[in-house]
């Protein structure tokens, strides 16, 4: 995606979790590509095992794309600790406070990358709204979060989602 010139990079987001849940291809695939599927999957790559590396959605309904990469390892801790620090309030409680505990120990993120397809507007200058649809967004985000049981991480605005 970062090379093609039709899709324009929105933003990023970031799924943290245990590297230990790290998920196989084929289920994210299962979950992503069930009846009705708007999805494409292109430039899989994974491990020996299956495990995720890197992956490219296109969503063509939502005139969007993903390029989603796998990271691991002591510097996603230390990112984990320092979105912790920036999330943590005296107002958080209960489950939000569990989950900015536990963001503090991962070790493996999920970087997703969020593209919007310029090519397909009718208007040049893109004043055109509504047709960039985040829909497919949130989907594929909460089947990272469910197949990994990881915390969804908006860093440019802070928040968890």
């Amino acid at each position: 995606m970062f090379e093609d010139r039709q899709y324009q990079w929105r933003e990023t987001y970031f799924v943290l979790f245990d590297p230990a849940k790290r998920p196989r291809l084929d289920a994210l695939k299962q979950r992503l590509l069930g009846a009705g599927s708007h999805f494409t999957l292109t430039n899989c790559a994974t491990d020996k095992k299956g495990l995720i590396e890197s992956l490219t959605v296109l969503s063509p309904d939502d005139f969007a794309a993903l390029d989603i990469s796998y990271l691991a390892g002591d510097e996603v801790r230390e990112e984990a600790r320092a979105l912790a620090k920036d999330l943590i309030s005296p107002e958080c409680r209960g489950e939000q406070r569990a989950k900015i505990e536990r963001l503090k120990t991962c070790t493996g993120r999920f970087d997703v990358l969020h593209f919007e397809n310029v090519s397909d507007r009718s208007d040049p200058a893109g004043e055109e709204e509504g047709m960039f649809d985040p829909s497919g967004l949130l989907i594929v985000m909460d089947a990272l979060v469910a197949l990994t049981d990881g915390i969804a991480v908006d860093p440019q605005s802070g928040t968890m989602l």
